[in-house]
């Protein structure tokens, strides 16, 4: 099926690996020009083709240099696909753990980072008659299932999308979320990662905690989420042929959730 974003153009946050590159890769391989933006810049993002820029964009001053150097590079933009998140620290600490620092890191990533490279990036948007999706988590709905301060940024990150589609939606920009489950990424499979610390406290070895994980929190389908199968949903709501899709939010997290 022709998507018809050939020549469309793209920023996309949170680039260089996982859920971002795998966006990239598949907007490229639609015709879209790319602007890639990601802390650092690795080889396969610039095998991509895509414009990568280096950004740190928990920097006050970075959402606005990311738009800027878009718009130089593309002229206007067409789509916005507002990935970036995860988080550093303790990732199984509980609430009573968590201090505002780490709040303030968690929410400036996974929250403020959309808020701000959105707010750059919709004049232009707005005069495309563009389209948003903003990569939220399955965890928005059940926030009992993660870190507190993670799962509660998403759930704001979500109601976020739901707002600008209201907004926004009569002047022509789509908004929508993607909310996966336990995706085949870092995030997950790195020792460094929660993954690898919620193994580390549970005292059993990763690899035993990503072949039971799937079971444990539901997933029909008995293992991890690919990032190409995410790609492949943001891509098709970016695309023309999605016209009528907007304030959505969209699971695919193997079916763990259970509610309508």
């Amino acid at each position: 099926m022709d998507l018809q974003l050939n020549d469309k153009t793209a920023l996309v946050t949170g680039a260089s690996r996982g859920i971002g590159l795998a966006v990239v890769e598949q907007l490229v391989e639609e015709g879209v020009r790319v602007v890639a933006a990601a802390r650092t810049s690795t080889a396969e993002l610039r095998e991509t083709g895509a414009f990568a820029v280096q950004v740190d964009l928990s920097d006050p001053a970075g959402p606005q240099r990311l738009v800027e150097a878009a718009l130089a590079e593309v002229g206007e933009i067409d789509l916005l696909v507002n990935n970036v998140g995860g988080g550093e620290g303790d990732a199984t600490a509980g609430f009573l753990d968590f201090a505002d620092d780490a709040w303030r890191q968690i929410f400036d990533l996974n929250f403020f980072a959309a808020v701000k490279v959105t707010r750059e990036a919709l004049p232009s948007l707005i005069r495309q008659s563009g389209a948003i999706v903003n990569i939220s988590s399955n965890g928005a709905r059940v926030p009992s299932s993660g870190p507190v301060a993670y799962t509660t940024a998403k759930a704001s990150l979500t109601a976020l999308g739901k707002a600008l589609a209201e907004e926004f939606g009569p002047k022509g920009v789509r908004v929508n979320t993607v909310s996966p489950g336990p995706v085949r990424t870092a995030l997950w499979e790195s020792e460094a990662g929660y993954g690898g610390q919620l193994a580390r406290q549970l005292g059993i070895p990763l690899e035993h905690l990503l072949a039971g994980l799937p079971q444990q929190v539901g997933m029909l389908t008995g293992r991890l989420i690919e990032p190409e199968e995410v790609a492949a949903l943001v891509v098709q709501l970016c695309s023309p042929r999605a016209a009528s899709i907007v304030g959505a939010d969209y699971l695919i997290d193997g079916g763990a959730i259970k509610t309508a």
